[in-house]
């Protein structure tokens, strides 16, 4: 790395920090490489004129050249926190502080680019080797420093698959409410990460167990005690459906990990007992759960666009129950959302996450194969302004009605043409 090359060569300490150092001793491609070096932010930027002062009163500097843009970080030792998030001051010192400050030990190694030595000075090596989560030096001194290492000690432990060492364990749970002091924003960095990550099953088990969910997702912890229909959901309640269903996504986006995971959020409050057939019943719990997704959603600051697609697509998934009835109009018209994809996924882990009946889920797929020899919403055959002069129809909703009715018959196979939607047309005006 050219930017490690340089600083080495005027004569600094240099190494490889972090996230970076963790992920080449577990196997795993880094996505990029954070420098810690003994040169202070000045002395960085005079060695590179065009870099940016991205932190400096944390001895951050962000270098960039046409190869790479990295940052380099000078050893420090953090004063006090008083916010929860950043220190009100630092010092800069060396190798052994600098790792001292960071939050668990698997993150708190440093490596020689240029001899591959790893320096170690927390032990982190070994709780690799363990697959063990550990604070750096008193837990709940790191995550009363920061907050945010209280999601990111679980966001580690869903990504690597380790074990949250005992005493760290206990810290998070004692400390879970100074979530509360952190941003929506980054939050939802985190949480994001969590339910995309291959064992966000047990990232959601941890969140819960934790005390976290309480902080920031309290309605999580309402799916727990849930109960539903044995006879339609014999793996239990509303929390451990929902928990399966995340667990059989493969390397889903965040939008359906996001509906998965709300996708029965609305159940806990329209539980009923029907006293005739003896069993809880969930009637609108898809729209109630839409308008729940959205308000969790916002809360947690994600974009509109994540909302809205979350919020349609938790809204319909219970049409799948009626699709083998829909006339073929109303099933093009279903199949042919921009989400379907993707709620063609939520309905398959739903079935496979409760009673496993995959009915409607194989008629989609058939009649998927039987719908892509033509677009499921081909060209209009007529338009408003055919209307318009053709029948001299004034613009109005009218308008609006007709061309979907033009429309439903085209799709339902009865209209292949202008000339017979004009013929449709005429005999509909007619019958009004």
């Amino acid at each position: 790395m050219e930017t490690a090359r340089v600083l080495r060569t005027a004569g600094y300490i240099v190494y490889f920090a972090g996230g970076s150092v963790r992920d080449g001793l577990m196997g795993r491609e880094p996505k990029d490489y954070d420098i810690a070096t003994s040169a202070t932010p000045a002395q960085v930027q005079d060695l590179f004129p065009k870099s940016d002062a991205v932190g400096e009163h944390f001895g951050v500097i962000l270098v960039k050249s046409d190869h790479e843009a990295v940052e380099v970080a000078t050893f420090r030792t953090d004063g006090s926190y008083q916010d929860g998030r950043h220190p009100e001051s630092v010092t800069f010192s060396t190798p052994e502080h600098d790792a001292q400050r960071r939050d668990f030990t698997i993150n708190g190694l440093f490596k020689d680019p240029f001899t591959d030595e790893i320096i170690d000075h927390v032990g982190g090596q070994s709780d690799l080797k363990a697959g063990i989560i550990r604070a750096i030096g008193h837990p709940e001194a790191r995550f009363q420093e920061d907050a945010l290492r209280l999601l990111r000690a679980i966001r580690f432990a869903t990504l690597t698959g380790f074990t949250i060492e005992d005493e760290t364990w206990a810290a998070l749970q004692s400390c879970a409410p100074l979530l509360a002091q952190i941003s929506p924003e980054r939050i939802c960095t985190e949480f994001s990460k969590i339910i995309t990550a291959p064992q966000r099953a047990r990232g959601i088990d941890l969140l819960a167990e934790s005390g976290l969910a309480s902080t920031f997702f309290p309605e999580l912890l309402q799916l727990q005690g849930c109960e539903q229909p044995p006879q339609w959901h014999p793996e239990g309640d509303v929390f451990v459906h929902t928990r399966i269903a995340l667990s059989l996504l493969d390397s889903p986006s965040l939008e359906l990990a996001l509906a998965v995971l709300l996708h029965d959020i609305g159940k806990p409050a329209t539980q009923t007992w029907d006293a005739e057939a003896e069993r809880f019943r969930f009637n609108g719990h898809d729209k109630v759960g839409a308008d729940m997704a959205e308000e969790i959603l916002s809360r947690l600051r994600y974009p509109n666009k994540v909302i809205e697609t979350v919020k349609f697509m938790v809204s319909r998934h219970m049409q799948f129950m009626h699709v083998q009835d829909m006339r073929t109009a109303k099933l093009k018209r279903f199949m042919s959302a921009d989400t379907f994809p993707q709620e063609i996924e939520l309905h398959r882990v739903d079935c496979d996450s409760s009673n496993g009946f995959r009915d409607n889920y194989d008629f989609l797929l058939q009649k998927k194969d039987d719908f892509s020899k033509e677009p499921l919403i081909p060209k209009p055959l007529i338009n408003g302004r055919d209307l318009m002069d053709e029948f001299n129809l004034p613009p109005g909703p009218q308008i609006g009605k007709i061309l979907r009715a033009v429309q439903t018959e085209q799709l339902e196979g009865r209209l292949f043409d202008k000339t017979g939607a004009f013929t449709f047309v005429e005999n509909h005006l007619k019958n009004l």
